[in-house]
């Protein structure tokens, strides 16, 4: 489900399970820095119930959308809008008239297939809120997938939640590709008779049932990585976090993850969305862009961030 045919481009997505926590401010800010670097970008606004992204980039919603796509079937190329920023184009999501939930099977094929012929270095997809299977299958398309928290214990739950549901639907269609699907999901329904608590000891416990499930479950943790950022941070405190997060993900769910960098709390953030002026262009000295350039370097490199150097 998640493998799609693509042209050179690499596929960023951006989730986290909870609305509010500052996704399209992300999103934005790191492909404008990609774009200020000259490489092609576009961003897509897969929130298919309140697209905002246009909203970060001082441009006025486009007049096609994500609608048009798949009620009027008009190829995704000719959708994308520029945005006026320089190797920076967008396509957003429909506004109020669909949710991931009303997306078809062979709708989300189509739109997966269509993604994968975009012409760009970048795709950076902003999944929107929720753990609806379409949302984790549109988060699961990326060469690097991105969970995004503040630090809030509400936020950080559904971000615990969000991924258990990511890698589960990851592993099942793994499962269904191998013809075990109808175990895999009776195997899950039956947890608590298994003794089962969390997603680490199902993973045991499928990995104990055979050699052939073992290899194919070792083979999906290994291709398996989260890169976790931190935004709103006001405290040096806070900033470790990201840490914790990143333990747990290992202790508890058996996942590999990196912390890639955090944000911090900045009130020009919001006056820029109020006054439509993108951040990254409209305050390129302050700390929050430095922050972003470190950590959307971090990304393309593959590394994470060394807090020694930093507090």
């Amino acid at each position: 489900m998640a493998t799609i045919d693509k042209k050179n481009s690499e596929i960023w997505t951006i989730g986290g399970g909870k609305g509010g926590i500052g996704k399209s401010f992300i999103i934005s800010s790191v492909g404008n820095y990609l774009a200020q670097k000259g490489k092609s970008v576009v961003l897509i606004d897969a929130d298919l119930g309140g697209a905002n992204l246009h909203t970060f980039l001082g441009v006025n919603k486009p007049k096609n959308s994500l609608t048009d796509f798949f009620d009027k079937k008009i190829p995704i190329a000719e959708i994308i809008a520029d945005t006026g920023i320089p190797n920076m184009r967008l396509l957003i999501g429909a506004v109020r008239s669909f949710a991931p939930s009303n997306i078809k099977y062979t709708q989300k094929l189509k739109f997966f297939r269509h993604i994968g012929k975009i012409n760009a270095d970048y795709i950076l997809i902003d999944v929107g809120a929720g753990a609806h299977f379409n949302t984790i299958d549109t988060f699961l398309i990326a060469d690097k997938m991105i969970v995004l928290i503040v630090p809030e214990i509400i936020s950080v739950e559904n971000m615990y939640f969000f991924l258990k549901n990511v890698f589960l639907r990851k592993l099942m269609n793994s499962m269904n590709d191998h013809g075990l699907k109808d175990m895999f999901i009776s195997t899950w329904k039956k947890r608590e008779k298994y003794n089962i608590s969390n997603l680490y000891q199902f993973i045991s416990y499928l990995k104990d049932l055979s050699n052939p499930i073992e290899n194919i479950v070792d083979k999906e943790l290994s291709n398996f990585m989260i890169y976790i950022l931190l935004n709103q941070v006001r405290s040096n405190q806070e900033i470790m976090i990201g840490n914790s997060v990143k333990s747990i993900c290992m202790k508890y769910f058996g996942l590999n993850s990196q912390y890639i960098g955090y944000v911090e709390h900045d009130d020009f953030i919001s006056r820029c969305v109020n006054k439509r002026q993108p951040y990254m262009e409209t305050y390129p000295a302050s700390r929050c862009a430095k922050e972003i350039e470190r950590l959307t370097e971090n990304l393309i490199k593959g590394r994470h961030i060394n807090i020694k150097t930093l507090l």
